[in-house]
């Protein structure tokens, strides 16, 4: 297979950089999105995925898909396996697959709906919209794909929209439990984004369940990206309601010992997570945990408090299984 020209690709990013149209991006708001590090990871991927010699991407914990949008459509892939424990998640994903038709008439009906009500009726409708999406969530069958999946795909969008700051977060009880936001006219469907990202789902597995399950189809010629929800930097940080079981300290030890399997089975790995060390520099979590890998620590800046003066810049962790 071909390489890919360094020209390529610098001008395949200089157009993602400016918002070129021509390229796919994520369909979702998502706290923790990987957009603003992009360029941060493309300076540490590995030089076999450039050289066309990896040619299967995972990527277990998809959220926003921000990175994977970013390797799709730059580097040379048969196959690419996508996975979440939020089954919300993963049946939007499907459907933007399997009928990206239905959910954009669903969308701009509901964006055309959505526009022509005054603030306060725009707040009735989003509970009504978030209580409808709860209310089914029990009974609903995940396994099987059919209208009533394209109209929860669609609710799940027009939510994640209109939302306060575009947060995805689930209760114990598996409950979207974000409030409404305040936002003009907020963009709920776009039509153009929506079928470039069905187009690129062509070759892409989904897969609903824990990181472990992705273990299987590691191997030599396999590019993984792992972007857990992060270990919480102090008390008062916590954030991790992407799905109602949220993802404890036993859990990253649980996807350090994913990582060595991993790593043991030939893929190439790249993680990413908080840097515990900008609260506490005696806390050396990470650094235990991945003693005998390449970790590193950039700068990123936090979007997610609610408090403007405390999205700063902060340390991230870079951890790779390969130089």
């Amino acid at each position: 297979m071909d390489t890919i020209s360094d020209t390529l690709i610098q001008s395949i990013r200089r157009k993602r950089a400016n918002g070129d149209e021509e390229y796919a991006k994520p369909f979702l708001k998502w706290a923790g999105g990987k957009s603003q590090l992009l360029t941060e990871f493309a300076a540490r991927l590995p030089v076999e995925l450039k050289e066309g010699l990896l040619t299967r991407y995972i990527e277990p914990f998809v959220g926003g898909g921000a990175m994977f949008f970013y390797i799709i459509q730059l580097f040379p892939l048969n196959e690419s396996i996508l996975c979440d424990k939020n089954p919300e998640l993963i049946l939007t994903w499907e459907t933007i697959k399997k009928d990206v038709t239905g959910l954009i008439r669903l969308l701009s009906e509901m964006q055309v709906h959505y526009y022509s009500l005054d603030e306060v009726d725009r707040m009735s409708y989003f509970y009504e919209v978030r209580d409808a999406l709860n209310d089914e969530q029990k009974s609903f069958d995940y396994t099987k794909f059919n209208e009533t999946t394209v109209r929860r795909a669609s609710q799940i969008i027009f939510l994640n929209r209109t939302c306060f700051n575009g947060l995805f977060r689930l209760n114990s009880k598996g409950e979207f439990n974000v409030p409404f936001g305040r936002y003009k006219n907020p963009t709920i469907v776009n039509e153009k984004n929506l079928k470039k990202i069905s187009a690129l789902l062509s070759n892409t597995s989904f897969i609903q369940g824990d990181f472990n399950t992705c273990l299987e189809y590691a191997g030599k010629k396999t590019f993984m990206y792992l972007d857990p929800p992060y270990r919480p930097l102090n008390k008062t940080s916590s954030f991790t309601g992407y799905s109602s079981e949220g993802f404890s300290e036993e859990d990253q030890i649980r996807l350090a010992d994913f990582f060595v399997n991993a790593d043991q089975a030939g893929s190439k790995i790249m993680l990413s997570n908080s840097d515990p060390r900008n609260e506490d520099p005696s806390d050396h979590f990470f650094d235990d945990l991945f003693r005998d890998y390449h970790i590193e620590r950039i700068l990123a800046k936090r979007i997610i408090n609610s408090v403007g003066e405390k999205r700063g810049a902060i340390n991230e962790l870079i951890i790779r299984n390969y130089q």
